[in-house]
């Protein structure tokens, strides 16, 4: 039988029993400068961050494939790929495209910071920095997407029972086999993401679960799902399933 924690008054864990640590933030520093890039990974570091680091946006595309950082760092100038072309290709990902991206740069000019903004960087810290600032900075954009994240799985929590609750009455509805025949002159121009995601709302999956199934992100997810309302004309869950069901674009 596997050793159960004890526990204090009315359940809770036992203040003795020693809590289980969090796994440290994950971080991809990209940069050109290897001073920099140096002296910032050790900063870091000593801060509790796991860094990893690249020297350049190409390297970085390369790594973050691999590691699926929790944030990148980057640079905006530098060779082969710089930090726009880094990020573009982190926002067209599917695993990667919600990933907080700040962009560490010497450009300081207010129309630069709006171009960062502009194409979906989560913050702009401009050189010379304060350390002790992007420490900050990164705590503040780690714990933002922690609640995006929390905020979705809570929805999706509460909204999942009742859904499963129509979906059997749809399905009921529509007869044997819970579903009709493609009807001819609905386009299926969904992509195959989109699709797989149609699939598994109308199992009755919550976000986070087709987001581990699908290995993407929540935030890819309730992505795909708008797109497809837009190209159905729904406008809830519970809509696009029926609708799912009624055309067969569904099994």
């Amino acid at each position: 039988m596997a050793n159960i924690p004890s526990a204090g008054p009315a359940g809770l864990p036992d203040p003795a029993e020693p809590a289980i640590p969090s796994p440290p933030v994950r971080l991809l520093l990209v940069d050109d400068e290897p001073g920099l890039r140096t002296a910032v990974k050790a900063y870091l570091e000593d801060e509790g961050f796991q860094v990893t680091t690249a020297n350049d946006g190409e390297e970085g595309w390369t790594v973050a494939q691999q590691m699926l950082p929790d944030v990148v760092i980057t640079d905006v100038m530098m060779p082969r790929c710089d930090g726009f072309g880094l990020l573009k290709r982190l926002r067209a990902d599917e695993r990667l495209g919600g990933t907080p991206v700040v962009f560490l740069t010497a450009k300081g000019m207010t129309a630069d910071r709006i171009a960062g903004f502009q194409a979906g960087a989560d913050d702009y810290i401009p050189k010379p920095f304060d350390p002790d600032e992007l420490v900050a900075r990164v705590r503040n954009v780690v714990r933002r997407q922690e609640r995006l994240l929390a905020e979705a799985a809570r929805f999706a929590d509460a909204d999942i029972g009742s859904l499963a609750k129509q979906i059997t009455e749809i399905r009921s509805m529509l007869g044997p086999g819970g579903a009709r025949k493609p009807t001819p002159d609905v386009s299926l121009d969904f992509t195959p993401r989109e699709a797989s995601v149609l699939q598994l709302v109308a199992e009755g999956m919550m976000n986070k679960e087709i987001a581990r199934r699908l290995e993407t992100s929540i935030r890819n997810v309730e992505k795909y799902v708008s797109r497809l309302f837009i190209k159905t004309g729904t406008s809830s869950r519970t809509e696009l399933v029926r609708y799912a069901l009624e055309h067969g674009l569904v099994d």
